[in-house]
């Protein structure tokens, strides 16, 4: 369901500096500087309305957590269940395709991929998120032994998604067919996952990069 446009929230969103970056390519390289200590950084791309990346960044104050967005309106939203939350957590209203303009190499130790789009049509496949176009893009930005944990609804998608990751030399782990089923411990779960939790199973894997110095 696509969200319902809000007259003015782009210029809302200039009300939160500490929150919101507008210009995300002049930390290129130096995040851990902009956020004042040396924490992991982990990168949510397509936060939604944000309670995934709150919650995370309440629970975890030793990690520093951005969340990427190409709708205002989520970030809007994201930003009213930001709370207390704010010093290790940053979001950025921007394209997901850009994200190598944003981040060095291996400046990312984890991202978040909940639910994105599945762009069902053959013809869309280049758009999915986890479409081998992208997963060169986190390959770069993501430092040896990093990880991605993806999750979605949607068994194609899920299917497909475990192809590329392989074919892109991930190493998968943590496989489950039905999340809410399994002893996957310390599940966070998304506006979306709450809503169909019930309705249909929820398929989660975690794909890391192997860290080469360590064999």
């Amino acid at each position: 369901m696509r969200l319902r446009r809000i007259p003015g929230t782009k210029e809302a969103l200039t009300r939160y500096p500490d929150l919101v970056v507008f210009e995300p390519a002049r930390y290129y390289g130096c995040w851990k500087t902009y956020f004042g200590q040396e924490h992991p950084i982990y990168l949510e791309l397509g936060m939604g309305k944000g309670k995934f990346i709150s919650t995370m960044a309440g629970e975890n104050p030793q990690i520093n957590f951005i969340g990427m967005e190409f709708r205002e309106e989520m970030v809007y939203k994201a930003i009213g269940k930001a709370g207390e939350s704010r010093s290790n957590m940053r979001f950025l209203w921007a394209e997901a395709d850009d994200v190598e303009e944003y981040f060095a190499p291996g400046e990312i130790q984890r991202i978040y991929l909940n639910f994105s789009d599945p762009w069902p049509k053959k013809r869309h496949g280049k758009r999915r998120l986890t479409h081998q176009k992208f997963l060169k893009k986190y390959k770069h930005i993501l430092s040896p032994g990093g990880e991605i944990h993806f999750k979605t609804d949607n068994q194609e998608l899920f299917e497909f998604s475990l192809n590329e990751f392989a074919g892109e030399g991930f190493f998968l782990k943590n496989i489950t067919f039905d999340l809410h089923r399994s002893q996957y411990p310390g599940n966070i779960t998304t506006e979306y996952e709450e809503r169909y939790r019930q309705e249909r199973p929820i398929y989660r894997c975690e794909a890391a990069l192997i860290d080469h110095s360590q064999i």
